[in-house]
């Protein structure tokens, strides 16, 4: 089993969220790709946010995710702030 879990990393990603609004993050593969994006611009050279005892790329952006080291914007928030 991976840690955190999914649904771990679904309550920190979410734990901002007022109460009745839409959570940020409603599946697991919104976590996926959220994760897998942040790998992806860590192996371009992007430095890490947080001190991992593990240096693969994937484990250090789920580890940034699970500290609220990265927020996760929709794809209308981004379009937004361009």
């Amino acid at each position: 089993m991976l840690h955190p879990s999914y649904n771990d990393l679904m309550q920190v990603v979410n734990s901002e969220v007022e109460p009745g609004e839409q959570p940020v993050v409603n599946s697991r593969y919104s976590i996926v790709l959220a994760t897998a994006k942040r790998a992806r611009q860590i192996i371009d050279g992007a430095e890490p946010l947080t001190e991992s005892s593990c240096n693969k790329p994937l484990s250090i952006a789920v580890e940034e995710l699970y500290k609220s080291k990265v927020k996760i914007v929709s794809e209308d928030d981004e379009n937004e702030n361009e």
